[in-house]
């Protein structure tokens, strides 16, 4: 891990000790520097859950990933650091049908400073952009709105978000501390099975300073401060030229 190289990346030039002001501004910078975006599935290219390759990817290509990449890599740059971490799995909600997704459907990282838990989260797509303090039922106030961590059951915490009045699930995940190759069998589902909504069509994503660009196979959206624009994506070549003018990236 060159920790050099990975904070240029996300354009962080700040102090390098394992305290939370340091942990909450790696995780935003790298929100706003790193998209999650899901190309390689759609392009042929076979995700694999090694280190060395994530660095490659994100670090040198500039590109993005999904959660496994990002968090796997950011879990890594966080312990090179002296940061206190681990893995933990999580399902995600499905508003739709009311229920959870499988275990290691998400990968999600743990960082205790001192004596407290933050949950920290770079490959979650929309999501907070400031490690969530795991203390119970306290509402969390972030950029992104209005957070909160609750006891779901014996087992697991869930992460909810306040639309309006009321909370909406985000996931659920358990503290127990987890491998990276534990998550390889969810890894081969979300970019083969045609069940995975990661196959379904081409996304990247990425955070700016107040809204959100986000290019799928058939759609541009940008939004911000009181604005809102769509364009229709309606050939491989309007997105590819979308893809390197918002997110410089380039796909063969």
């Amino acid at each position: 891990m060159n920790i050099t190289q990975y904070l240029q990346r996300i354009k962080y030039d700040g102090i390098i000790s394992p305290i939370i002001t340091t942990l909450n501004a790696l995780q935003k910078n790298h929100l706003l520097n790193v998209p999650f975006e899901n190309l390689d599935i759609h392009y042929g290219r076979v995700i694999v859950l090694n280190v060395s390759k994530f660095f490659e990817k994100v670090v040198i290509e500039k590109r993005g990933g999904f959660c496994y990449e990002l968090n796997g890599l950011f879990f890594e740059l966080l312990q090179s650091m002296g940061f206190e971490v681990k893995m933990v799995s999580a399902r995600v909600y499905n508003g739709t049908e009311k229920t959870y997704s499988p275990e290691y459907d998400h990968l999600a990282i743990i960082v205790k400073i001192n004596s407290t838990l933050y949950l920290a989260d770079v490959g979650f797509g929309e999501f907070t952009l400031q490690p969530l303090k795991i203390e119970l039922n306290e509402v969390q106030k972030d950029e992104r709105g209005n957070f909160k961590i609750q006891q779901h059951d014996d087992e697991y915490l869930m992460v909810a978000k306040q639309v309006n009045d009321d909370w909406i699930p985000e996931y659920i995940f358990s503290t127990r501390e987890r491998a990276l190759s534990e998550f390889t069998e969810m890894c081969i589902y979300n970019q083969t099975s045609p069940q995975s909504h990661f196959t379904q069509k081409k996304l990247c994503s990425i955070a700016t300073d107040g809204g959100r660009i986000t290019l799928t196979t058939d759609l541009l959206k940008i939004s911000g401060p009181n604005v809102s624009t769509l364009e229709k994506i309606d050939s491989e070549e309007a997105f590819a030229v979308r893809l390197e003018q918002y997110f410089y990236i380039k796909m063969s």
